[in-house]
């Protein structure tokens, strides 16, 4: 135990010791509880705890133990201890208080977020029959008395069973009344979710290892010839596969369950059950197949040498330039110093193509994590990961959650991505930048090194490593001598009225041509639905969602008007209450009508859709990618899921059908993101062997964006990007902190902003912008008003500001007109 984990700590003689314990609730800060004497041997930081807080039993996590008492209150006692060994080694606890503190929420909210499910335990209600009752049931009424009588004799019942008793699931008036006339009190039990997987293995009895017995068994088992072909079944499976479960010997020999149990019943057979993965591992091996190219030898040399200076590297490799073999280079490094390493990456979408790519190089060294496992396998990773099995992790920007041993490596690939920023609930973390702290966590031997990795960088990344504070590598040519695809303006101005349609006659005929040469084609429309939006032709009058105000999309698959803010479906109008008017007509157009088109344009082409709508299911993505590889599909049409870092070697052609919708955005980061999502869409194109090519539909040709999209010239978006962010003080010369007011009233949303404004006004009037109404200004059914404050890099000026924050937030929760209004504080926004 070290001396972060407990202050003052007694030398064990017994003296009075309390912990700081964090529960997975929104608290202002943690609280402190007692922990009895019969516990104080087995208390540790990290382990999980049984609490009472307002008459409610919660699992807590020891942030760590003191010895002094709180001033001002007497703790209660903790009710139990849970584990055997802490949950989370200090590096989390460190990391939770960190998160906790910059992006300004509480430490129970990042332990929300953090740990799997079945790891946070639940509270369920039992009924305790009350001894001292005399059994005087006759002023109990029909239902008290059948719940009475069955106490009597289970002495406990859980409320799950008074509903079955009762048939009914509304009880708590009955268990009231019994309450009330002492008949049972209740008690809440908290109650471990996870439990481990089993499966029953066959053994062969150790009397028959001996060769000659076994001989001579099987000579003389003739009677039973169903158990002779089940124990032959057997014995060829152990040799084949070295363990033989039940249900695989079952299916082997076709045999029935009690035709195994006869073999068992005489001591032939054993039957063992077994503790079991839920995610089957490869065999542990590292098999490197590929060498890497002198460029990425030169790059991968100079990332080994800039981690003996710097924490963070930047990488910036041209689009098909092959980082992820640099990754896969780096990592055999680190598995071979039994380090372990986190891969990250922004959406699952990617994971399934990566996770291929890197079990063929590492097996079981390697495994996946994300938002789609089920909270068992959750669990398991969890432990395994704690325990340092798993040697490398690939996942989303939950993984950084794990509680890695011995962390070596952090790659956050696709750097740039938007993704990698928590936006609802708390915490707002952004994972690329929580990454580099928790890196700096895992001080044995230096710090954790973290690799960022981005054909097209963040500003604030590349910013960071132009003035020296990340070492910068660069890897400007593609692998194999590939070329960077050519890209082609298409002036959608230039087309006739009536002809414009998603898809303009010039990529018409460059999909045509594509799909002659048996070559791949993606579509990107940065929309999904059928109709973005419909209008009446009569009187102008657009459906809009009754909660939030925006226009209603429409989903022709579903036959419904959806909003994609809050999900409200409502049906589809055919009369509009304005004016009375049928004729309706449907203004731009989303993937579901791209896909529809081009089934109709090109009716010998195999097409899928790649969006939020087709990609619900836990193995969606990676069914319809390995379609892809496949060459079963050949025309992806899809969202910003088709953009990120998937690596197809047949796409010969990439279509933009819609620019202008990327380029014109009130964000300070729209010339970024607009440069981002078209050139790594483009780099989808011309992997392998030929030249690809890439056409951006557009009306404005002459917007500064599309030349440097044309040119591949990332340096010259950020020089021109770089200065307006200097003028207007945008990252990464400020900090942002962005707040949200948000209430079903909006004089009051507007009123708790003004006030909260009032309040921090005098130390940093200079740095507000606001408060104001966003573009959208209701969500939800509650109206928003906004507040922004740029302020300097200097965290002294940082922290004080935050603090006079959280003041005002305490101030106007105080005030009753204001308690229910939601102020939402977001550090770093994106």
């Amino acid at each position: 135990m070290n001396n972060n984990e407990v202050e003052n700590r007694n030398d064990g003689s017994g003296g009075t010791l309390y912990a700081e314990i964090i529960i997975p609730l929104a608290l202002p800060q943690t609280y402190t509880w007692l922990i009895p004497s019969q516990f104080q041997q087995s208390a540790k930081p990290g382990i999980r705890v049984e609490v009472q807080l307002r008459n409610k039993r919660y699992s807590g996590i020891i942030k760590k133990l003191i010895h002094q008492k709180p001033n001002d209150f007497q703790p209660k006692p903790i009710l139990n201890i849970l584990d055997d060994e802490p949950l989370l080694h200090q590096q989390q606890l460190q990391l939770w208080q960190w998160i906790a503190e910059y992006y300004m929420c509480s430490e129970g909210e990042v332990m929300q977020a953090a740990m799997p499910a079945n790891l946070k335990l639940s509270s369920e209600t039992i009924l305790v029959w009350n001894d001292e009752h005399n059994e005087d049931f006759t002023n109990l009424n029909d239902k008290e008395y059948i719940v009475a009588e069955a106490l009597s004799i289970k002495k406990e019942l859980k409320l799950s069973k008074v509903q079955q008793l009762l048939d009914a699931s509304y009880v708590y008036p009955v268990i009231k009344k019994l309450i009330e006339k002492d008949v049972c009190h209740v008690w809440e039990e908290l109650k471990e979710k996870y439990k481990e997987k089993t499966e029953t293995y066959i053994v062969l009895h150790p009397q028959y290892h001996d060769e000659e017995k076994l001989a001579a068994l099987l000579n003389t088992s003739t009677r039973a010839p169903k158990q002779m072909e089940l124990l032959l079944s057997y014995l060829h499976l152990i040799k084949e596969d070295g363990e033989v479960t039940q249900s695989s010997l079952l299916k082997k020999s076709n045999a029935a369950a009690a035709q195994l149990k006869g073999l068992v019943d005489k001591n032939i057979l054993l039957a063992e059950k077994r503790s079991i993965n839920r995610i089957r591992s490869l065999p542990k091996d590292i098999h490197i197949d590929f060498t890497l190219s002198p460029a990425q030898q030169t790059a991968l040399n100079e990332i080994n040498d800039s981690f003996k200076e710097k924490n963070v590297c930047l990488l910036h490799g041209a689009t098909a330039s092959g980082k992820t073999q640099i990754y896969i280079k780096l990592i055999e490094q680190y598995i071979q110093q039994g380090k372990q390493v986190l891969y990250m990456l922004p959406e699952i979408a990617l994971t399934a193509q990566v996770i291929r790519r890197l079990q063929k190089h590492f097996g079981g060294y390697i495994a996946v994590y994300h938002s789609k496992f089920n909270a068992n396998e959750r669990v398991e990773i969890w432990n395994r990961i704690k325990n340092g099995e798993l040697k490398v992790l690939l996942g989303a920007r939950s993984a950084l959650f794990l509680p890695f041993k011995d962390l070596g490596l952090i790659i956050a690939d696709e750097e740039h991505d938007a993704s990698y920023k928590q936006q609802d609930p708390a915490p707002r973390y952004h994972a690329r930048d929580t990454a580099i702290y928790y890196a700096s966590l895992f001080n044995a031997g230096g710090s954790a090194k973290v690799l960022l990795g981005s054909a097209t960088p963040s500003v604030e990344s590349y910013f960071n490593a132009q003035t020296k504070k990340y070492a910068l590598v660069e890897l400007k040519e593609r692998y194999g001598n590939a070329v960077l695809p050519s890209i082609e303006i298409i002036d959608l101005t230039k087309i006739a009225s009536k002809d414009r349609v998603p898809v303009s006659p010039q990529l018409k005929e460059a999909i045509d041509e594509t799909l002659a040469q048996h070559k791949q084609v993606l579509l990107f429309q940065n929309r999904r639905g059928y109709t973005p939006y419909m209008v009446c032709n009569v009187c102008g009058w657009i459906p809009q969602c009754k909660n939030c105000d925006v226009t209603l999309t429409y989903h022709k698959a579903k036959n419904k008007m959806i909003c994609h803010y809050c999900g409200t479906e409502y049906p589809v109008l055919y009369t509009c209450p304005q004016c009375g008017s049928h004729d309706f007509k449907q203004k731009n157009f989303g993937t579901e009508k791209l896909e529809e088109l081009v089934v109709e344009t090109f009716p010998a082409a195999k097409v899928a859709r790649m969006d939020y709508d087709t990609m619900k299911g836990k193995n969606n993505h990676d069914t319809l990618i390995k379609l892809f590889e496949q060459q079963k599909i050949n025309l992806l049409v899809g969202t910003q899921m088709i953009v990120k870092g998937l690596d197809f070697e047949h796409v010969n052609l990439v279509g933009i059908l819609d620019a202008d919708s990327l380029l014109y955005f009130a964000d300070f980061r729209v010339n970024e993101r607009a440069f981002q999502l078209m050139e790594q869409v483009s780099g989808r194109a011309g992997r392998k062997d030929d030249n690809g090519k890439v056409l951006i539909q557009v009306r404005n040709t002459h917007h500064p964006v599309l030349k440097f999209v044309k040119e591949h010239d990332y340096k010259a978006l950020y020089d021109f990007d770089i200065q307006s962010r200097q003028f207007y003080h945008y990252p990464p010369f400020t900090r942002l902190i962005h707040f949200s007011f948000r209430h079903k009233e909006n004089h009051i949303a507007e009123e708790a902003a003004n006030i909260f404004t009032a309040g921090i006004k005098k130390d940093f009037e200079p740095y507000i912008t606001g408060p104001a109404q966003p573009v959208i200004n209701r969500l939800r059914n509650k109206y928003i008003w906004d507040l922004l404050l740029k302020l300097p890099r200097n965290s002294e000026l940082i922290n004080k500001c935050k603090m006079q924050a959280e003041q005002q937030i305490a101030i106007l929760k105080f005030n009753k007109r204001y308690s229910s209004v939601d102020i939402v504080p977001d550090v770093d926004p994106v």
